[in-house]
């Protein structure tokens, strides 16, 4: 493996990470917006009031987007494996 093959595979596992991260991330922070927004209109202040719909939002997420982050992963340890068998 030389230095190319290096910087290539590590910038394909960069990808990989912000395919199987970057959705729940996003999905967690827009939801955690919209409940601060609320809390601004209302002048509710509770500190417990974001947690549990965010918890809920990033579960629902995980079981809607698994079949996608099994795919990713599985097609990227194929490559990876393939890129070690061929030397």
């Amino acid at each position: 493996m030389n230095a190319a093959d290096a910087i290539d595979l590590a910038h394909e596992t960069v990808i990989v990470a912000l395919k199987l991260g970057a959705p729940v991330m996003l999905l967690a922070l827009t939801v955690g917006l919209v409940i601060a927004f609320l809390q601004a209109l209302t002048q509710i202040q509770e500190m417990t009031l974001t947690f549990v719909p965010k918890m809920l939002v990033i579960l629902l997420s995980l079981l809607v987007l698994l079949p996608f982050m099994l795919s990713t992963l599985t097609t990227f340890t194929q490559s990876l494996v393939s890129r070690i068998v061929s030397g």
